[in-house]
């Protein structure tokens, strides 16, 4: 099987650079690619490390060097961890059982070691990725990531102005002013949350430090990747579309 594309950029670039923009692998494992014979441009076969693919060229890399990665997207209950887990604690990658599996992928994920794209604690639900892709886990929680996530979240307390103005921007943890963030109310007790940084339990300290208690928190997306209609419990994989499109508004 191989990935193949049109080049559609105005200007010559970098065979690797593009590569790694387009989420196929990272520039390293392009050079690689490169060198093993496996990258074709318009047919031929390219050498050189260095070379550029020119407007409207057609790039043709093999299987065995792209789409070799994995990523699990699940619905994670209450009660999962996604970090390592402590003592008595159920890890998230327990869910990845051919009987929660809703797509027919058919892989086999017990001999995989897959990492958590960001966190998700045990107390909260919904959307979180596995994936042992380290492009994608630089796209998704690098420093110079540019995905937004967002949340349903149900509290307890009374919902002001002033404390939606303060979730906005106005709090700090650990002696670090957060970034602005978008929080409107969605029904009484419900509000949505739309983050740039994921500092840990973040959205529970935001709503202790203002007078609230959440009582149920649900993400719902990871930039352009939607929760959508998976039941809790349950997943699927990640296409390569979806990890294309996730690698590329990383940038944005």
């Amino acid at each position: 099987m191989v990935w193949s594309k049109t080049y559609a950029g105005a200007e010559a670039v970098r065979v690797n650079k593009w590569l790694a923009q387009e989420g196929v692998c990272s520039r390293r494992e392009a050079e690689a690619l490169i060198a093993s014979g496996k990258v074709r441009i318009d047919g031929a076969r390219i050498d050189d490390p260095g070379r550029k693919i020119e407007p409207r060229q057609t790039i043709e890399v093999e299987s065995d060097g792209a789409g070799s990665t994995f990523t699990a997207v699940v619905n994670k209950p209450v009660g999962y961890v996604s970090a390592q887990p402590e003592k008595n604690q159920i890890p998230a990658a327990r869910l990845l059982t051919k009987a929660n599996l809703v797509d027919d992928s058919g892989v086999d994920t017990r001999s995989m070691s897959l990492a958590p794209l960001g966190r998700l604690d045990q107390e909260s639900r919904g959307l979180l990725l596995l994936s042992d892709d380290g492009v994608l886990a630089k796209a998704l929680v690098g420093e110079a990531s540019g995905l937004d996530k967002e949340y349903l979240v149900r509290v307890s307390g009374q919902v002001t102005d002033k404390k939606l103005a303060l979730l906005r921007s106005g709090l700090e943890l650990d002696g670090r002013a957060l970034k602005p963030a978008k929080v409107t109310t969605v029904e009484p007790q419900r509000l949505r949350f739309v983050l740039h940084e994921g500092r840990k339990r973040q959205i529970r300290r935001m709503c202790d430090l203002v007078g609230l208690e959440v009582s149920d928190l649900l993400r719902i997306r990871i930039g352009p990747l939607r929760l959508g209609n998976l039941r809790e419990g349950k997943w699927r994989r990640l296409s390569e579309a979806e990890r294309a499109t996730l690698i590329r508004a990383s940038r944005d």
